[in-house]
């Protein structure tokens, strides 16, 4: 079933169902039922032509998908051009909320990154390599 664009599941329930779309949560889902006048519990196959015109006038009183999008976008915008804390921490891709970065956020910084100083065996292995690159190059 496609709505406004959307691709849903057919077998779940219009309550579940619904969720798939970007900026409909479980609690906005109920205001939207209410306001399309739909049961919750029936299927998203199960609705008539009629029940899908409703739904969707209803989603178009919900901000959703690009425009949704579009606006968190332009928040964080705002937010790194007046330099406040949180948007210092978008530019420098730590996390916003708080959270720790000694250890976990791994999500948001990526893969580790070693720093620091080279154990022995490392640097003769680096060593070894140079002087193995040099002698090709001589050769």
């Amino acid at each position: 079933m496609r709505i406004l664009g959307i691709e849903l599941p057919d077998r779940e329930r219009v309550e579940i169902g619904l969720t798939r779309i970007y900026g409909i949560g479980r609690k906005n889902v109920i205001q939207l039922l209410a306001l399309a006048k739909l049961d919750p519990n029936k299927r998203l196959k199960e609705l008539t032509k009629e029940e899908i015109v409703r739904l969707t006038k209803a989603l178009e009183k919900f901000k959703i998908e690009g425009d949704l999008r579009k606006e968190i976008e332009d928040h964080i915008e705002r937010l790194k051009a007046i330099r406040c804390y949180r948007g210092i921490r978008h530019i420098l891709n730590l996390p916003v909320h708080g959270q720790r970065t000694r250890t976990n956020a791994r999500t948001k910084r990526g893969k580790r990154k070693t720093v620091g100083a080279l154990t022995k065996e490392m640097w003769a292995k680096l060593e070894a390599q140079q002087r193995a690159a040099m002698a090709k190059k001589q050769s």
